[in-house]
């Protein structure tokens, strides 16, 4: 299936981690003319990512020492800003989320209806239970998911997913270099979005959990939960002008 989108550049970015065995399924379900450009950020996988990658004709870039999963989303966005796009998809190269949405995901961004647009991966509990997501995981997604949606005003059906569409002023005004380099980046990225009056919505995504595909351990998941509150008392500390935080300062628009 092919995909030819409107106008603009578009890059998709996978900040990638030992993705050898799932990033060429991940790179051949991108409909064909759905991005210009795929740029691969590894950081310091201890497989073959970055071979295969290159052999599939991607943009690579390598980190000398492991980031992080916030920091190699920095490194892809800016990257992807320095090359002229005009939206960029990130999408995991482990093969959980479809690539196969993106121009869907696009067109919501060239119609100008959302700024950001997040892959759902829980259309209803049943599917997401059946696509292998498990139950104590589903039950903090939708805790989670419900307070960030009160908290932020906001109506999305999942605030933790891993494939994200911008556009390119939301990247140029998101001071996301101030952002933590661990997994709490998404969260701190979306409550920015909010802050600075950018437009959200989802999408339905197909998802599949199995060995392979990257997930964190219930601890994490527990430092990831309570950092989730942290984000979300900031954003209001910040709203009600009785704190300053630096993931709320706007930074200067980049230059193409």
């Amino acid at each position: 299936m092919s995909y030819r989108h409107v106008s603009g550049k578009v890059i998709a970015v996978m900040p990638a981690y030992n993705a050898a065995a799932t990033l060429e399924r991940t790179i051949r379900d991108i409909p064909e003319g759905a991005v210009d450009e795929v740029i691969l950020v590894d950081d310091c996988s201890r497989d073959d990512t970055v071979e295969i990658a290159r052999r599939l004709g991607l943009t690579v870039f390598t980190h000398e020492a492991n980031m992080g999963y916030g920091g190699n989303q920095k490194t892809c966005y800016r990257e992807a800003l320095s090359r002229g796009a005009d939206f960029v998809v990130m999408i995991h190269p482990d093969y959980q989320y479809d690539s196969r949405v993106i121009g869907a995901a696009l067109e919501f961004l060239m119609l100008g209806i959302c700024d950001v647009v997040l892959g759902s991966r829980i259309r209803t509990r049943r599917e997401a239970l059946a696509g292998g997501m498990p139950l104590w995981k589903y039950i903090a997604n939708r805790l989670l998911t419900i307070f960030e949606n009160v908290s932020l005003g906001q109506n999305l059906g999942d605030f933790h997913s891993g494939f994200r569409a911008y556009r390119r002023d939301v990247l140029e005004r998101i001071p996301f270099e101030s952002n933590t380099d661990d997994f709490a980046f998404d969260t701190q990225f979306l409550a920015q979005a909010v802050y600075f009056d950018f437009k959200l919505g989802d999408i339905p995504v197909p998802v599949r959990y199995f060995d392979e595909a990257s997930s964190i351990n219930f601890r994490r998941c527990v430092k990831y939960g309570l950092t989730t509150l942290w984000v979300m008392l900031q954003f209001w500390l910040q709203k009600l002008g009785l704190a300053n935080f630096a993931i709320f300062q706007p930074r200067e628009a980049e230059t193409r």
